[in-house]
């Protein structure tokens, strides 16, 4: 018995799932990537970072505090994405680069913090054979699911 041999391609790059759909400003899915139901609903507050500028070596802590605000103990998968303002290259809208899954009761507010470092920040250049993060602005976002952010946060690579 001989063994054949395939040859496929690959061909979706990396606008696949939520990133495709973030491009194509038409399309909204049923059903976005992070998507939960609950039996209770959750109130986001205003995220904020401890830093504006963040430098090569350096990382940067988002926060964000969340609380249930229904009748019912419930657990909500809080999202990080970073989304590059400028890049040399094709990006995503955002990139998911982080999530915590929070239990809390009814009325319950509990604060979720994320760290960003270059790596968070960086993408793969085919010419350089390298990851890069380049300098410039940044925006950290915080969601319940792709397409339903909380909050949004600027912050700068120098």
């Amino acid at each position: 018995q001989s063994e054949s041999v395939i040859d496929i391609r690959y061909n979706e790059g990396i606008f696949v799932g939520y990133r495709w759909a973030d491009k194509q400003k038409k399309v909204k899915p049923l059903f976005p990537f992070g998507h939960g139901l609950s039996y209770t609903t959750f109130e986001y507050g205003k995220p904020a970072v401890n830093s504006k500028v963040m430098t090569a070596g350096g990382t940067l802590t988002v926060k964000v505090t969340v609380s249930n605000t229904g009748a019912r103990e419930g657990q909500e998968v809080v999202q990080l994405y970073i989304s590059d303002k400028k890049s040399s290259l094709p990006r995503p809208v955002k990139e998911l680069k982080g999530f915590r899954k929070i239990k809390l009761a009814p009325g319950e507010t509990c604060e979720v913090a994320f760290c960003i470092d270059r790596e968070a920040l960086s993408f793969f250049d085919d010419t350089k054979h390298a990851w890069v993060a380049e300098p410039g602005r940044f925006e950290a976002v915080i969601a319940s699911s792709a397409a339903d952010v909380r909050g949004v946060v600027p912050f700068e690579l120098k």
